[in-house]
């Protein structure tokens, strides 16, 4: 029995860590062949991102894992419990608490925070934590009362974009690029899966399509929160480090990542910790797990701690320093002209690895019975990621502000809600954190970093906005599958319709 559950423990490990190599070997892949041909670098550095991608593979691994069994179960009994008390303010402070304490956690902010150099990042942390902890608490009474997420989502975009023009144009694309992050691996299931339990407080038909849509809004919250930020924030004349350390041997690499482990084992500690207590004080007053369920769960808790360790010590010692030098590398000579079809084979390559994909194509199929078929959803988001990544090194080499390229794109995508069912709309707003996922975070906004530091442009205004991005394109693609497919399901059924339930078809009539 005990070899057993070892044997499929091992194959539930395996599979996650399969599934992370999937999403990181197609970029180490590009990477090695750029080292090997138009752009030569350090071996030093070379070998540093090639240890840095083992740790990124396996940490992902594990933090998926642990997201699956730890996490998203959280997320859903407390929940389901919530529901059960029938009392609106617990839920909405509840749900506030869990919002920030998942964020603070979340690996995608945890690396831009690091990443932003004129904001303190535990400033950045808590106030995009905030943000997301209000709007998720918005979630939850939109679940409760059944309004329309469409009405919600003009609003909030109409009075996003009405700060941004007043806002300091160094927070604009940080704000953006906010919301991108925050729905990523750690996020997403445990949103998705508070919600579906909430959602249980409600017997009609409608809701569980209203449990949908809580990653789009819980975006919402960093955006506004970091822009009403730079309002107050004092100004600092932060300069983004563009560094990178050299190593002279092996032994140096190994120590500088055994160097790092510390701060991360310590780091980590403090942002599981939240959850970790909300969870237990759940446990003992209301939920009352089995022996052998809350073990489950705490060792789902250990498997993330782990992964979250592995993820930052691999991006922010050789994976991500690397991307940044890439991009310098790539901007500096004649091949900076191979600079955007560059990124968007890197961004086609992102979003078509990305584990959290097949997740998203599978929950389409449900809701549309089949009728929309997981290739069409693939595709759609691939030439997203991909348009987005050529829209980013576009801007890298030209300076268009980035609003040029938000207002309209929301534009289209709130105006397409309109044109189709409510759960398109909400699918596609909350794909907006499949496609930002750990991979965005970590190398390509280093490599766009790297490219508009080389070409001498502003990196706060030039350089942020390209999660944001990532984030807004999907919202377009998975609305315009959703209406192509509703028009052909229509145009097949009254087709059908149109011959009576009485008519005789002679199908004889013509050969004779």
């Amino acid at each position: 029995m005990k070899n057993d559950f070892l044997t499929e423990h091992r194959t539930v490990v395996l599979e996650k860590v399969k599934e992370s190599a999937l999403s990181v070997i197609p970029i180490v892949a590009i990477v090695v062949i750029l080292c090997l041909t138009v752009t030569p670098l350090g071996t030093d550095l070379l070998l540093c991102f090639l240890v840095g991608a083992l740790l990124l593979v396996l940490g992902m691994g594990f933090f998926s894992l642990g997201a699956d069994t730890a996490m998203s179960r959280i997320g859903n009994r407390i929940g389901t419990s919530l529901t059960k008390t029938k009392n609106l303010p617990l839920i909405l402070a509840v749900s506030f608490m869990l919002g920030f304490a998942v964020t603070v956690a979340e690996p995608d902010l945890q690396v831009l925070a690091d990443t932003v150099p004129h904001i303190n990042n535990i400033v950045l942390l808590v106030t995009v934590g905030v943000g997301v902890g209000f709007f998720l608490a918005l979630c939850m009474l939109r679940i409760i009362t059944g309004i329309k997420l469409r009405w919600i989502l003009i609003i909030c975009y109409a009075l996003l974009f009405v700060l941004a023009f007043f806002a300091d144009s160094d927070f604009v694309g940080i704000a953006f690029d906010s919301g991108g992050v925050t729905t990523g691996p750690m996020t997403v299931p445990f949103i998705l899966a508070l919600g579906m339990g909430v959602a249980k407080i409600r017997s009609d038909k409608n809701a569980e399509a209203d449990s949908f849509g809580l990653v789009a809004l819980s975006s919402v919250g960093p955006i506004l929160s970091v822009l009403i930020l730079g309002f107050f924030y004092p100004e600092q004349n932060g300069v983004a480090d563009m560094s990178t350390a050299s190593f002279a041997s092996t032994a140096e690499i190994g120590r500088a990542y055994l160097a790092a482990v510390p701060s991360y084992l310590k780091e980590t500690a403090v942002a599981l910790l939240p959850v970790v207590i909300i969870f237990l004080i759940f446990q003992i007053a209301m939920l009352r797990m089995s022996k052998r369920s809350f073990t489950k769960i705490l060792i789902g808790v250990v498997y993330t701690y782990v992964g979250l360790v592995l993820f930052l010590t691999g991006v922010n010692v050789g994976f991500s320093p690397l991307g940044s030098v890439l991009g310098q590398e790539l901007a500096a000579g004649w091949t900076k002209w191979i600079l955007i079809p560059l990124s968007m084979l890197i961004g086609w390559f992102i979003i078509s690895a990305e584990p959290a994909v097949a997740v998203l194509e599978k929950q389409i199929e449900e809701v549309s019975a089949g009728a929309i078929p997981g290739r069409a959803i693939k595709i759609s988001l691939s030439v997203a990621v991909s348009l987005a990544m050529g829209f980013s090194m576009l801007r890298v080499l030209t300076g268009i502000p980035l609003m040029w390229f938000l207002i309209p794109g929301y534009a289209v995508a709130l105006t397409l809600s309109f044109f189709v069912p409510d759960i398109y709309t909400a699918i596609a707003f909350d794909s907006g954190g499949v496609a930002s996922g750990p991979m965005t975070a970590a190398f390509t906004l280093q490599f766009v970093m790297g490219a508009s530091h080389a070409l001498g442009g502003n990196i706060l205004s030039d350089a942020f906005g390209v999660v944001a991005l990532v984030a807004m394109m999907p919202l377009i693609s998975i609305q315009t599958v959703g209406f192509v497919f509703e028009r052909k399901n229509k145009s097949e059924k009254t087709a059908v319709e149109a011959y009576g339930e009485y008519d005789i078809v002679e199908l004889w009539e013509e050969s004779a």
